[in-house]
């Protein structure tokens, strides 16, 4: 196949935690041209407006600021404008709601289309309800839509995706950045990475390892990430009294989660369904951590449930269930030979599973089947 025209939407501009997005961008082939400015893209790849003239971008702003409008003819037809005077082969939509806004440029311009879910597009219970008929023409047009977990696979399907049309395609990691760990020489240090929100429940990560310091007082835990729930978290480890034994980075760059995983032993994020449906995908950070050897202590959720196999890479438990995980904590803290053991086996099953070239080459392969079976 010649070298395609790639078009990849995706919602921010740049986004630290969204890592997936930015693989695909620098690994998949061909000439791509990328599109943001939220659910519809509103700058094409030369950050210019899509919209190029005044009335049209005025007509624009009142429909969706006043109005609310979800359909907006004038945005549709600069999209469609636009694929086809860049002769764009094929379209991959970064979330649900991305790929259910674009579907009738797409369809106008005869492009073809593939949607790529990641999270809360298809688990939070106020997007479904918003998008849904959206998403009912957007499974109806597009090639291909990826999931990236078995739980998002059945979400999917409950929101009407036909099943021929769904690929099980989780996140991959980039092994070769992320250095194992020499676990065995390790002290018991915990790390948690991901942003401070409901799905996340970092306040039971700190619970957890309260009743993990009463067993073992010489634990430290990094808690790495910012969100609506950083200052919450912080207070719970001052009224625990854990604040010399508690370390909150920040955001760090990748580089930096990477330095900081060469001094743990395990890794720990209590994943759970927030009130709204919310859900992760799978996470990246597990996938990182794994790659790097770390024993791995999480919930039974979404597509962690496939990163690690409970009780051969790491262990598992219900969502919720805090005094479980500092049960797993304890035990990891006062064995190093098996948290070794544990994490040599994570290692191996994520360098055999999630390695980001055999995700970017499935994902390809779902691009150029959409071109070749272009309606």
């Amino acid at each position: 196949m010649e070298e395609l025209n790639l078009c990849i939407i995706k919602p921010n501009k740049s986004a630290f935690s969204e890592t997936f997005i930015q693989e695909h961008i620098n690994r998949l082939p061909g000439n791509k041209k990328v599109l943001y400015g939220g659910a519809f893209p509103v700058y094409d790849h030369q950050d210019r407006f899509l919209i190029s003239s005044v009335l049209g971008m005025i007509s624009f702003l009142i429909q969706k600021r006043l109005f609310n409008k979800l359909n907006i003819g004038v945005r549709t037809r600069a999209l469609s404008k636009y694929l086809i005077r860049t002769k764009i082969d094929v379209v991959l939509a970064e979330y649900g709601i991305v790929g259910a806004m674009v579907t009738e440029a797409c369809r106008m311009a005869n492009v073809p289309l593939v949607v790529h879910f990641h999270g809360a597009d298809a688990h939070h219970k106020g997007t479904i309800e918003k998008y849904i008929t959206l998403y009912g023409k957007m499974f109806n047009y597009a090639n291909t839509i990826v999931a990236v977990s078995n739980e998002m696979v059945d979400a999917l399907k409950r929101m009407g995706a036909p099943a021929d049309k769904i690929l099980l395609n989780p996140y991959g990691v980039n092994t070769a950045l992320f250095k194992q760990v020499d676990v065995a020489s390790s002290k018991p240090n915990f790390l948690s990475v991901g942003r401070f929100v409901e799905k996340k429940s970092p306040s039971s990560v700190v619970r957890a390892f309260h009743q993990l310091i009463q067993k073992q007082p010489n634990a430290r835990l990094w808690m790495v990430g910012d969100g609506a729930l950083l200052q919450p978290t912080k207070q719970l480890v001052e009224q625990l009294n854990l604040a010399d034994k508690v370390e909150f980075t920040g955001v760090l760059k990748t580089n930096e989660v990477q330095q900081l995983m060469q001094q743990m032993r395990c890794f720990v994020q209590h994943s759970v369904t927030a009130a709204d449906g919310d859900m992760e995908g799978t996470p990246n950070t597990i996938l990182e951590a794994g790659a790097c050897g770390l024993a791995i202590v999480s919930t039974q959720h979404a597509g962690i449930k496939e990163a690690v196999i409970n009780g051969e890479t790491g262990y598992l438990v219900p969502e919720h269930d805090v005094e479980g995980m500092a049960n797993y904590m304890i035990k990891i803290a006062e064995d190093v030979d098996l948290a070794a053991d544990l994490g040599a086996k994570e290692a191996a099953h994520i360098r055999q599973n999630y390695d980001v070239r055999d995700r970017i080459k499935t994902l390809t392969a779902a691009l150029e089947s959409a071109i070749k079976h272009k309606k």
